[in-house]
């Protein structure tokens, strides 16, 4: 299992990291557009990092060569930042982890550059969606499983597919801790969720079939039948009432350098 918050100053810097993440994602947001290769997206990231006093958590993980994971259209995860000119019309999924003072955020969130197509539209709407049900079933008491399933249902009841061989996980000191959090499975199964845990869900979904494949690259994560496919996610700490969304964009309370 992995980590349990028990400290004011474990939370704080979890906090910190997690709204480092959302405010560098932001800026991508902002800045991403038609004409614009996806290694720019990479140096944007890491300037940003920098200035806020934090360290990427995927450079150099097993190799990893970008700072951000950047996936386009039926890329589903795992896309390194390189060449590729973006589109109007792509959808583009934005993945990153920053280490603050030793503890990790992670967050990531798919956009559309300028007028994309209604089917696009509804698939972000519905991934993004989902992750709040799965969100939403992190409470003390309840099951892994509940999150899973809530999830599932969700993006199957309105006619998409959940990825099944990536999940989400748990997060802390380490960006990949335990338990690792399916989004597809069955309502009271699984561990018991406790006050302190912190998690990172990200429910990957998909136009057509689950199905995935691996590129040419060994990293890139491809849908197998060529939909389209978008990836929301979250870094939360499970609290007594309702679940703490650790990388919800800041309002001004961190400054560069913080």
């Amino acid at each position: 299992m992995g980590i349990i918050i028990k400290s004011l100053q474990e939370i704080s810097l979890m906090r910190q990291a997690g709204r480092i993440v959302a405010a560098v994602l932001q800026t991508l947001i902002k800045e991403i557009r038609p004409g614009m290769k996806t290694q720019e997206l990479d140096a944007i990231c890491a300037q940003e990092l920098a200035e806020w006093g934090a360290k990427p958590s995927f450079k150099g993980y097993h190799g990893f060569p970008g700072c951000l994971c950047v996936s386009v259209n039926e890329q589903v995860v795992h896309g390194i930042p390189g060449e590729r000119v973006l589109h109007q019309g792509d959808i583009v999924s934005l993945d990153l982890g920053a280490i603050f003072q030793g503890f990790q955020g992670d967050a990531a969130v798919t956009v559309g550059i300028g007028r994309i197509s209604p089917q696009a539209e509804r698939l972000i709407q519905v991934t993004a969606e989902a992750l709040m049900a799965g969100i939403a079933k992190a409470k003390p008491g309840a099951h892994l499983g509940d999150i899973s399933a809530a999830i599932q249902l969700y993006v199957e009841s309105r006619g998409l597919s959940v990825v099944r061989e990536y999940t989400g996980h748990g997060i802390g000191r380490e960006m990949h801790e335990e338990p690792q959090i399916p989004n597809f499975g069955l309502a009271g199964q699984g561990p018991a969720l406790q006050t302190g845990m912190a998690l990172a869900i990200e429910p990957m979904v998909n136009l057509g079939g689950w199905r995935t494949r691996v590129d040419a690259d060994q990293w890139t994560v491809v849908t197998a039948d060529g939909s389209l496919s978008a990836h929301f996610e979250h870094t939360i700490a499970i609290t007594d009432t309702e679940p703490e969304i650790l990388t919800n964009p800041p309002r001004g309370e961190l400054e560069h350098g913080a």
